[in-house]
């Protein structure tokens, strides 16, 4: 069974408008151009209890409703088998950082969908900084990317466009002028056109922080939240607006993410990673809408 690409969901799910010819002798929107990039944003206040745990029942449904929503799905099960089926090696690039790490209630939720679709448990890996040395990482026929939001020293922001900077063996390469060119490494033939889900995970995102890897209880909040999206850019600028709207309510003012995430634009811009201005996104809302500062 053949799986459509990133785009074709695109296409699919929001139509597309026709390209016409603007001004004089200057070609209007590409037909590309023109498809808005679906996010969808879901948040459930029973999933961080006040002691920080979280719900992986409560974080399941989240997911599942957030897909179903995504893909314009009858019910979960169907919006699964159309990502993924019995022919695909699946990997799950997560995040292991220990101060803010994908909650594994989230990694295991997703695993046990991929089995329900049809694909095999062996041919499933949630692997972060190990990806190169994982026969299904470097062996997938396609890859779910999820990761917790948080600021980040040389990037601005910890994204889903960052987050899968482990596949090449000196991520440093790529932290010049605030790491601009990482949509460069959606090119890469391990990830290029693989990635067929993104969740940027917003249950406790992170929203200050001052040098590498720094960590503070001062400057993470209850969200509730995850942002999916089949794109990667549209899903990180939504949730970097979430983040400077915290930052301004916190601060009492507009406090600019430092150093800028341009990464964000450019992957768009220059790498055809999806929308990310507010006029080119379609924002789904679903449940808690308290405090979304969006």
């Amino acid at each position: 069974m053949s799986r459509p690409t990133r785009r074709d969901f695109i296409r699919s799910s929001t139509g597309l408008a026709v390209a016409g010819v603007v001004g004089s002798g200057h070609a209007g929107p590409t037909e590309e151009h023109q498809v808005r990039s679906r996010v969808v944003l879901v948040r459930d206040r029973r999933v961080v209890a006040d002691d920080g745990t979280i719900d992986g029942e409560v974080l399941h449904g989240m997911l599942n409703r957030g897909l179903v929503a995504l893909l314009e799905s009858e019910d979960s099960a169907t919006a699964w088998t159309k990502l993924f089926g019995s022919e695909d090696v699946v990997g799950i690039k997560s995040n292991v950082w220990s101060r803010l790490p994908t909650p594994p209630a989230l990694e295991t939720a997703i695993r046990s969908e991929l089995e329900a679709a049809g694909v095999p448990s062996a041919k499933i890996s949630v692997e972060d900084r190990g990806v190169r040395r994982d026969p299904v990482m470097t062996g997938a026929t396609a890859l779910i990317n999820v990761r917790p939001m948080r600021t980040h020293h040389w990037s601005g922001l910890g994204t889903c466009i960052k987050n899968v900077i482990t596949f090449v063996p000196r991520p440093s390469d790529y932290h010049a002028d605030a790491c601009a060119s990482l949509g460069a490494l959606w090119q890469l033939p391990e990830i290029k056109d693989k990635v067929r889900l993104n969740v940027l995970v917003m249950l406790t995102p992170q929203f200050h922080s001052v040098g590498p890897h720094s960590f503070s209880e001062k400057f993470v909040w209850t969200y509730g939240g995850l942002l999916l999206g089949t794109e990667p850019a549209p899903v990180d600028a939504v949730g970097s607006w979430i983040i400077e709207a915290k930052r301004e309510q916190f601060f009492g003012k507009p406090k600019p993410i430092a150093p800028p995430p341009h990464h964000i634009q450019i992957a768009g811009d220059r790498y055809g990673l999806g929308a990310t201005s507010r006029e080119g996104i379609e924002l789904i809302r679903l449940g808690w809408s308290d405090g979304a500062l969006i």
